[in-house]
């Protein structure tokens, strides 16, 4: 079970590494790419400890 549900607008994006980041509650930051939603990934994952949380986003809006 993830450890929290957090929509795609309201995770921070950073342009130049096509990456939307969300803080984690360890102190990192979850991440997830803009490849890994156009691949219907739902998951980002904190680097520094075990939790993760799903992302809530149209993957039609990824599609080109």
């Amino acid at each position: 079970m993830s450890y929290e549900e957090v929509r795609l607008e309201d995770m921070d994006y950073k342009e130049e590494e096509e990456t939307y980041y969300y803080e984690c509650p360890c102190g990192d930051l979850f991440f997830i790419t803009v490849d890994d939603l156009r691949d219907g990934e739902d998951i980002a994952r904190c680097p520094s400890c075990s939790l993760y949380i799903t992302v809530l986003y149209n993957q039609e809006d990824f599609l080109t």
